[in-house]
Order: C-alpha cells, then sequence, then structure tokens
C-alpha cells in the first residue's frame, strides 16, 4: 500500500469493528487491518445466500474475533459497538434479484439494520468513525458517463432503494449526531474471497466458478459496458477513508482501471484462464428490467480530496482472482 505508514499511525492497537466482516470485501478488509496492527472484531450472520464464509479467515483466527451474529438483532448491537474506534459497515443483502423477489427482507437488512446500527453508535459510542459500503446501483440508468456524485439518484429496484436510504441515515447521522461516517459508492468489486457459488454478488464470480470447472458460462447481452475494481484497491480506499477527516460526511465514488463490455470481459477472462466457453444469450426478461445498461464511474473526486486511485487493470484482477480460486474452489464452490 502507497500509505502504508500512515496507515499504521491510524489504525495500530486500535479496535477495529467490521459487519459482514466474513464476507469478500469485509474479510479483505480484517487481513489488512491485522497486518497494520489493528485489534479486529468480525460481525457476521453466515447466512448462507449472503457472502460469509469462515474460509475467508483462514489463517486469521487467533488474530481476529469471531461473532455470529445478526445486524437486524438490535439488541446486540450496543454490545458490539462500545470502545471501538473505527467501524467499516459491510453488512447487506447485495443480490437485486433477491430483494425484488423478498423485499421485506433486504428492507430489513439494508434500511432498517442501518438505522438501529447507527443508533447504537449514537447512544453507545457516537465518538466512533464510520465508514458505510454503498452501491452504484443507487444512481439508475446513467444520464451521462463516466458518472460523477452529482448525478441523480434513480434506483431501478429494491436493493437500490434500500441501499439510497442506508447511506442516507449515514450522511444524517453524521450532520445532525456527529456520528462522523463516509460512503463509498462502490461500483462491480471483483477478487479473492469472492462469492463464486452463484451471481448474487457479482456475476463474475459464478463466471469464474464455471470456467475452472470446465463449464462454459452465459453472457447476457454482452454489450454493457462496465468498470472493475479489485479488491486491494476497494480495501485502500475504505481505509483512506477512514483516517483522513476531510471524508467525514462525504459521499465517494469508487472505479476501475479502464472498462468493458461484457462481452469483452468475457473474452479476458477466457485468455486469463487459458481456455474456457461462453455463449452470448438474450438478457432474461425479468434482469432486464432492472439492469442498468452501460456504467462506469467518475472518481474525480476521491482521487482529489483523499488520494485514492484504482491500480489493478481489470486483466490483472482477472489472474489474481483466478489464480485463488484454482487452489481454494472446493472452500467456496
Amino acid at each position: 500500500m502507497r500509505t502504508t505508514a500512515t496507515f499504521k499511525k491510524a489504525f495500530a492497537r486500535k479496535r477495529v469493528l467490521i459487519t459482514g466482516g466474513l464476507g469478500f470485501i469485509g474479510s479483505n478488509l480484517a487481513r489488512a487491518l491485522v497486518r497494520l496492527g489493528a485489534k479486529v472484531t468480525l460481525v457476521d450472520s453466515l447466512i448462507p445466500e449472503y457472502g460469509g464464509n469462515l474460509r475467508n479467515i483462514a489463517g486469521l483466527e487467533r488474530k481476529v474475533s469471531v461473532n455470529i451474529s445478526d445486524v437486524r438483532d438490535r439488541h446486540s448491537l450496543p454490545m458490539f459497538v462500545r470502545g471501538q474506534h473505527y467501524l467499516f459497515n459491510l453488512a447487506g443483502q447485495t443480490s437485486h434479484m433477491d430483494s425484488m423477489s423478498d423485499p421485506m427482507t433486504d428492507l430489513e437488512i439494508n434500511a432498517r439494520a442501518q438505522l438501529s446500527i447507527l443508533e447504537a453508535c449514537r447512544q453507545h459510542n457516537p465518538g466512533l468513525r464510520i465508514v458505510f459500503a454503498s452501491t452504484r446501483q443507487i444512481y439508475g440508468r446513467p444520464d451521462y458517463l463516466p458518472v460523477d456524485e452529482k448525478h441523480p439518484l434513480r434506483p431501478v429496484d429494491v436493493n437500490g432503494i434500500n441501499k439510497l436510504a442506508g447511506e442516507s441515515y449515514h450522511l444524517l447521522y453524521s450532520q445532525v449526531y456527529g456520528v462522523s461516517s463516509t460512503v463509498l459508492r462502490l461500483t462491480n468489486t471483483i477478487g479473492p474471497r469472492m462469492r463464486v457459488k452463484d451471481a448474487r454478488q457479482t456475476f463474475v464470480g459464478l463466471w469464474i466458478r464455471q470456467t475452472i470447472e470446465g463449464e462454459r458460462f452465459e453472457v447476457w447481452g454482452g454489450d454493457q459496458v462496465r468498470d472493475f475494481t479489485y479488491v486491494d484497491d476497494a480495501v485502500e480506499a475504505f481505509l483512506l477513508a477512514a483516517c483522513r477527516p476531510k471524508a467525514v460526511g462525504r459521499v465517494f465514488n469508487l472505479g476501475g482501471v479502464g472498462r468493458a463490455n461484457l462481452r469483452r470481459l468475457a473474452e479476458m477472462l477466457v485468455e486469463a484462464a487459458g481456455g474456457g466457453r461462453f455463449r452470448v444469450c438474450e438478457f432474461p426478461a425479468d434482469r432486464k428490467k432492472i439492469d442498468i445498461g452501460d456504467f462506469y464511474s467518475d472518481c474525480k473526486l476521491i482521487a482529489t480530496e483523499l488520494g485514492w486511485r484504482p491500480r489493478t487493470t481489470v486483466a490483472d484482477a482477472l489472474a489474481k482472482t483466478l489464480a485463488f480460486y484454482r487452489k481454494e474452489l472446493p472452500h467456496y464452490a
């Protein structure tokens, strides 16, 4: 990391809570924080449909504290937030289709539980520093590209609406109650430890599993342009947002190095894997209704204000992720 000395000064011997800490980004963040000398507590529900996996902390078992708990249990939240210096709030329901088929669960996790977390902080630890993981999905279908933070917010699915509520609560509590919060709007984040069982977290994970297993994967549509953030770059953004005072009360987009349409992304995956098969097919009707079309982020604001820029190309991200799952796939598939 370019700012390791700064991060060590900020996080060494500090108490850090990560909700969704056994998930994809949460576990990679935990690894970085342990290396920086932080005292890390992970809270995760380990609900099978979501991203939590105990394998994600292999080798860290004695270096972090793990609590299997659901953020919807508001009575347990005060115990977790007391005494913490930082909270990285990554607990969430990420599947857009699940949010449409089961909107009440999405509401409970992505909106009501977020309010409960903030209330626990306000009442029991108002000095806590929070970074909240939001999503590009809240923008909806772009009016222009690249999408900056000033773009209108028009979510096209229940997940986007509830994530917008969650980030609005964080900004409100920061402004009104002084519970210092920053919102990061993530684009497609990929890398080791992401969910590969299905497309609930990202379609790229499913593609990677099917490629390694010798199956043909499907590319829906194929012309949609996306950018992709490698998880290590995303982790650095979370750390920067937590330790920079000018980030308090702010919203920042994350983005990736370069962009590609999905057909080209599939070709890059096959090239990185040294073989594989895919077919381009029609978008399923239910998915097409909530697809946002082309999307890539303008992340100039976080570059200017916090000095963050993504460094990992899509090709390198795919190669690194493939290398991880060639060894680890039995623990994730």
